[in-house]
Parts: C-alpha cells; structure tokens; sequence
C-alpha cells in the first residue's frame, strides 16, 4: 500500500497510539472502528473473564488494565500491564473456538472497543493489515513471557522489584512534581516481581528510606529511579535517564 494512502489516527490516545490499526487506509479505519462498541468501565472491573468463551476482542482506547490468572488455590497472580492502544482478548481472532487463558482487569476508569470474534475475524480477512499486527503483537508476547522467565533465574529479588517499577513507570505511571505516580498495592508489586509479600515490604521501606520512592496507601511514587539496582537486563542507561521496558517493548 503507498504510504500517502495510510490514514492519520483519531486523537483517542487507544487509537493514536494502537499497533493493532497501524497502516490501515482511511476507508479500512473507519469501517474498522464502526464495527466496534465502545464500553465504559470502572477502576477494578474485570472485561473478560478466564475460561470464558473466547467471544470478544478489545481494544483499550483509554486507562489502564492488567491481565492477571488465578490459580486453583485461588492465588491471584499479576500478568501483564496494559495501557491505551494495547489489545486483549486475541484468541477470538482464532478460527477454532477456544476459552480466555486469563482474565483481564481495568486498573483505573477505561474506555475500550469490543468487537464481536466473528466480526474482527470478518475485518481481518478484508484487512489484511490487520493480521499482520496481530501476528506482531503475538510475537511480543512470546518475548515477554521469555524474558520473564529468564528474570525469574537470572535476578535476585531486589533487581525483579526494581524491573517491575520501572516496567510500570513506562507503561501506567504517572508524572507528578514529586515525580511518577503509580497506583499498584504492595502485594500487587510482590506477585509481579514473585517475591513473598513481607519481601517486597521489606525492599521498599528500604528504597523509601535511601529516597529512591515515596509511598502512600496503593500509591508508589518514584522520586530517584536511578537510585533502584537493575542487573543486564535493566532499563537503560545507569544513570536512570530512561524507563524504557526491554519485555513489553512497546512502540511510542
């Protein structure tokens, strides 16, 4: 397709900033976007559930969601973070019908579009484009659960945190004059980083008091993010000038 025929996205930060609907032509955007519905959630609303049919794809045109899993023991275990232009909700765009591998979450009040399985697989099949990204986004994935697993054998406790805030700051944070906000529980920050609770507890009163963060009820403020250990597979420059996330790598 000649580049002169890609449209400029809407101004919605979801569309603006989506990969999903990159490259699409102006007719193929809009007919993409009117197929959808666009839903309000609250903070904490969960949009799809974990083995439910796998009957919706969404988009997350504003806020802030997370995948989490819970486990037979009924542990709820924190995935991965998304932000406004992330998708979930893949495998309706599979040909065969399957369930929801976990379930995801609004983290503050969002915005997203639904489309109905059948409807984006139709959208697909006349947008090629669209498959293309898909497979795209998928790859990232794989990247990110290996390099989550490699941090779980290659890090000692401290450097999981810091990944984790850092990772964070990049995708959901928050500038503030004290510095990045972020809305995340401690227990939230010891399942993502798979640490004990008393661990994580014990790490971050020890960064507070070095003055590396600042925290308050469900609110981690990172004042000196420079002042975190990171190992080899850190976040950039020593110096902590950049929050760049090496798993999500996400495209601005």
């Amino acid at each position: 397709m000649p580049a002169d025929e890609a449209t400029t996205l809407p101004l919605a930060p979801g569309y603006s900033k989506s990969r999903f609907l990159e490259g699409l032509t102006k007719q193929e955007l809009a007919s993409v976007l009117a197929s959808g519905t666009e839903r309000h959630y609250l903070a904490n609303s969960v949009v799809l559930h974990q083995e439910d049919p796998a009957e919706q794809f969404c988009l997350l045109v504003e806020g802030a969601a997370r995948h989490f899993y819970v486990t037979e023991g009924g542990q709820k275990v924190i995935l991965r973070w998304l932000v406004a232009g992330d998708v979930f909700g893949g495998r309706a765009l599979l040909r065969e019908s399957s369930t929801y591998l976990f379930s995801t979450e609004t983290v503050s009040n969002s915005t997203v579009l639904h489309w109905p399985g059948t409807v984006i697989r139709e959208l697909a099949l006349l947008c090629p484009r669209l498959f293309d990204n898909a497979i795209s986004l998928a790859s990232d994935y794989f990247a990110w659960f290996l390099c989550a697993h490699l941090a779980l054998i290659s890090h000692d406790a401290r450097e999981r945190l810091a990944h984790v805030l850092l990772s964070l700051a990049e995708g959901i944070g928050r500038k503030v004059p004290q510095g990045i906000e972020l809305s995340v529980t401690n227990e939230e920050l010891a399942n993502a980083a798979n640490v004990s609770l008393f661990t994580a507890s014990r790490i971050l009163g020890e960064w507070r008091r070095k003055g590396a963060l600042s925290k308050s009820r469900g609110k981690v403020i990172l004042q000196s993010p420079q002042k975190l250990p990171v190992g080899h597979a850190g976040h950039g420059q020593s110096d902590g000038s950049t929050l760049k996330d090496p798993l999500i790598q996400r495209e601005k």
